[in-house]
């Protein structure tokens, strides 16, 4: 009797015990510890501003069909902001800077990143103060953020726009947050070039 008593309970707890593992396995995915995703965006620009060349004695107003534009000084990026990453969650370097683009779009840059791979990993540019330690790990959404969308890759040279009306006032920061836990693995503290 104990026999045939037995056989269900071992099948349901099997059964519920392969359940569990499966939850925490998609939950947790522990094998992106051990995968990296590298990016190697380039550093973004726009294309340089072009004027015609003057037409002797031309009417004003009028232009030469056979004149080709020429190409003006090239085009400069301004670094409005910039720092470097430090580890929260897990141990992270390299830097970010939000840079104005000629065109004035404007973009956050994280070059050189080298971080822990993760779930529902973001960048998330935000106004709250950068601590170093576990004091750091879970303030980044106590204030104002802006999602700037998934981390492209753990590793590397990456670029994220930034909304045009985005107002850049009091966003003094940049995590590498953990929507999933809601902790950051690392975090720059953003201040303007002297």
């Amino acid at each position: 009797m104990r026999r045939i008593l037995g056989k269900p309970v071992v099948i349901a707890s099997t059964l519920v015990g392969v359940f569990m593992a499966c939850v925490g396995l998609y939950w947790f995915q522990p094998w992106k510890l051990w995968v990296d995703d590298t990016v190697r965006d380039e550093l973004p620009a726009a294309a340089p501003a072009t004027q015609p060349d003057a037409v002797p004695d031309a009417p004003s107003g009028t232009a030469n069909p056979s004149d080709k534009p020429r190409s003006s000084a090239p085009p400069t990026l301004l670094t409005l902001a910039s720092g470097s990453l430090i580890s929260h969650e897990h141990s992270t370097s390299g830097t970010a800077e939000i840079i104005r683009l000629p065109d004035g779009s404007r973009t956050l840059r994280l070059e050189n990143l080298d971080t822990s791979n993760g779930p529902d990993l973001r960048v998330w540019l935000t106004d709250a103060p950068v601590k170093e330690g576990k004091d750091g790990w879970h303030v980044f959404d106590d204030g104002k953020y802006v999602s700037l969308g998934k981390l492209k890759g753990n590793k590397g040279d990456q670029n994220y726009a930034l909304p045009a009306n985005l107002d850049l006032k009091g966003l003094t920061s940049v995590s590498i947050w953990c929507d999933r836990f809601d902790v950051s693995f690392g975090a720059a503290e953003l201040t303007a070039p002297a």
